[in-house]
C-alpha cells in the first residue's frame, strides 16, 4: 500500500488529505500485467486495458493500423457476432482476393483504369453485403450494455492503445470472458465497410475541418522523420489500402499479453480477479513486443511555418522542440505550460484576452505524446480583426518579458502550486480516470505511483528553473509555426532546415 498525500482548495486554505491506494499488482507467467485497486463506494467495477501499440510504431504503407485495429476489435470473435462463421470465412477469402487485385489496378501506371478500379470495388462491397447477412451486429457490445456497461470504448493515441468500460461489481466476471475471448479468437468481419468509417471519420476531423487540417501540416512540418508527425488515423492513402491480412498479422504479433496492462479500480473482490486473470488469460501465448521506434528527428536550425486555408476562421499554432516526459526539464515545461494559460491570472491569458482582447481563447501544452522529444505548442484563436501574425508578435513579447523583465513571482508559482494540489484530489474521484492514471503511469515508467509524485516535481520548480527551460529550448531556430487564413487556395510551406 502506498500513501499519497495530496491537498485541496478550501475556503480556508489548503487542507492536506491522506490517500490510500491500496494497489496490488501481478504479472502472468505469459507476461500479462494487471493493477487492482479495490475502493468502496457504487458496486461498479472501471476497466482498461492499454496496450502500448500506437501510431508512433507504424511506417509508411501501413500508417493508421492501430487506430484500425481499436474498430475492428469490437465485431466480435468467433463465437459472438456471427449467424455462422463457417459460412463467413469463404466470403472473406474472396473480398479479400479482389482486394488484392484492386490495389495493383490503383497502383497501375501511367493511370488505373477508372473502370476497372470502380468495378473491383463494387465487387468487394456486394461481397461485404453478403457477409453481413451472417454477421449479428454489435452483439459484443450489447452483450456488454444488457449486463449495464457504461462508457464502454476505445482510443488509440500516438503511442498506446486502451479499450474501457464500467461494469457492475456482480457482473466483473463477464468482463474475464468477453476480454479473453476477444483477444484470442477475434474476427475482423465487415473489414471493408468499417474501412469506409475510418476513411469518412478522417475526412470529418482532418480533411474538412480547419482545425485538424492545420494540426496535421503543423506536426508533419516539425516532425519530417519521427512518425510524431503522422496523426494516429493514418494517411488515407494508408487506411485504403491496408488489407485484412495485414491487420491480422500486425495484431497476432504485436497484441499479446506481454504487452497488455490491465487495470481494476472500484468495488470488487482482488482474490477473484486474480483467479479470473489466471484461468482466463494464463493459456494465452506472449507475442512480439512493440514495433521499436527507431526514427530520430534531426537536429531542426531554423524556423518552419506552414500555412493552410480554409474557410473558416484564423487560428494559430506555435511549438518549440522540446525533451520527453523522461527528461528533467519536464517539470519545469509542466509549470510553464500552467504560467502561460492555466487561469485568468495566467500570463498569456492575461495579456492575449484580458488585456489586449486580441485572441479569444490561448491553450497551451506538450505534444503529441511523451515518450519521445516533442512539441511545446501554444494555440491561439485570434479575436476579429487581429490577425495572426499580430497574436504571434504579442506572445513573443510576452515570452521575452516573462525572460528578461518580470520573471515569475513567488506568488506565480504558489497559484499553480495550489491548483495543482486541487486537481490531483479531483483526479482520485473518479474510478475510470484513476484506472487510466494507473495503465499510463506503469506503461512509461514500470510503476503505477510515479504519476502521482510528478506533481511533487512539478512544484518544486522555482523561478530560474522556468527561465533556464525559456533560454533552452524556446529559440527561433527549434520553432514552427502553423496558420489557418481564411481562403481556399492550397497550402504552403516555408521551412527552414
Amino acid at each position: 500500500m502506498v500513501l499519497i498525500v495530496a491537498s485541496l482548495l478550501s475556503q480556508e486554505g489548503l487542507v492536506a488529505q491522506e490517500v490510500d491506494l491500496d494497489v496490488q499488482e501481478f504479472t502472468l507467467d505469459n507476461g500479462m500485467h494487471f493493477l487492482l485497486l479495490p475502493r468502496p463506494g457504487a458496486p461498479t467495477v472501471s476497466f482498461v486495458v492499454h496496450v502500448p501499440v500506437g501510431s508512433v510504431n507504424e511506417s509508411l504503407g501501413n500508417t493508421g493500423i492501430a487506430h484500425f485495429l481499436e474498430h475492428l476489435l469490437f465485431k466480435g470473435t468467433t463465437t459472438i457476432g456471427t449467424r455462422n462463421l463457417e459460412a463467413e470465412k469463404p466470403l472473406f477469402q474472396r473480398m479479400d482476393a479482389v482486394h488484392d487485385t484492386l490495389i495493383l489496378a490503383r497502383g497501375r501506371l501511367p493511370e488505373p483504369d477508372a473502370e476497372e478500379v470502380a468495378r473491383l470495388e463494387s465487387r468487394i462491397q456486394a461481397l461485404e453485403d453478403r457477409a453481413r447477412l451472417l454477421v449479428v451486429g454489435g452483439e459484443f457490445d450489447d452483450i456488454l450494455s444488457r449486463a449495464g456497461a457504461r462508457s464502454l470504448n476505445a482510443t488509440t493515441s500516438y503511442e498506446a492503445t486502451e479499450y474501457f468500460v464500467e461494469l457492475p461489481s456482480n457482473r466483473a466476471q463477464l468482463w474475464f470472458v468477453l476480454e479473453a475471448d476477444r483477444m484470442r479468437n477475434p474476427v475482423f468481419r465487415e473489414f471493408y465497410a468499417e474501412r469506409d468509417v475510418i476513411a469518412e471519420e478522417r475526412r470529418s476531423r482532418i480533411d474538412t475541418s480547419p482545425g485538424g487540417r492545420l494540426w496535421e501540416a503543423h506536426m508533419g512540418a516539425a516532425f519530417r522523420v519521427h512518425p510524431y508527425g503522422v496523426a494516429p488515423i493514418g494517411h488515407m492513402s494508408d487506411i485504403l489500402s491496408l488489407s485484412r491480412q495485414q491487420v491480422e498479422e500486425y495484431y497476432q504479433r504485436y497484441y499479446g499479453p506481454n504487452n497488455t496492462i490491465v487495470t481494476m479500480v472500484g468495488d470488487f473482490d482482488p482474490d477473484s480477479a486474480r483467479v479470473w486473470a489466471r484461468d482466463y488469460f494464463g493459456p494465452m501465448e506472449p507475442g512480439d513486443p512493440p514495433p521499436p521506434v527507431l526514427a530520430r528527428e534531426p537536429e531542426q536550425e531554423g524556423e518552419r511555418r506552414v500555412e493552410v486555408r480554409h474557410d473558416a476562421e484564423p487560428q494559430l499554432l506555435v511549438g518549440w522542440k522540446v525533451p520527453s516526459t523522461y527528461h528533467p526539464d519536464a517539470p519545469t515545461l509542466s509549470m510553464l505550460t500552467n504560467l502561460l494559460v492555466a487561469g485568468r491570472d495566467s500570463r498569456l491569458y492575461r495579456r492575449l484576452i484580458r488585456e489586449d482582447r486580441i485572441a479569444t481563447s490561448v491553450t497551451a501544452s506538450v505534444n503529441p505524446g511523451g515518450r519521445y522529444p516533442g512539441l511545446f505548442t501554444i494555440q491561439v484563436v485570434p479575436r476579429a480583426p487581429h490577425s495572426p501574425e499580430e497574436v504571434e508578435a504579442a506572445i513573443y513579447q510576452e515570452l521575452d518579458r516573462l525572460l528578461t523583465e518580470e520573471p515569475p513571482t513567488e506568488d506565480e508559482l504558489e497559484r499553480v502550486r495550489r491548483r495543482l494540489e486541487a486537481a490531483s484530489v479531483r483526479r482520485l474521484t473518479s474510478n475510470l480516470n484513476l484506472a487510466f492514471q494507473l495503465a499510463r503511469s506503469h506503461a512509461t515508467w514500470g510503476d503505477w505511483a510515479t504519476t502521482f509524485q510528478s506533481q511533487q516535481r512539478i512544484g518544486e520548480v522555482e523561478g530560474e528553473d522556468v527561465l533556464r527551460v525559456l533560454k533552452t529550448y524556446f529559440t527561433e531556430e527549434q520553432r514552427t509555426v502553423g496558420i489557418l487564413r481564411r481562403g481556399t487556395s492550397p497550402s504552403t510551406t516555408q521551412e527552414g532546415s
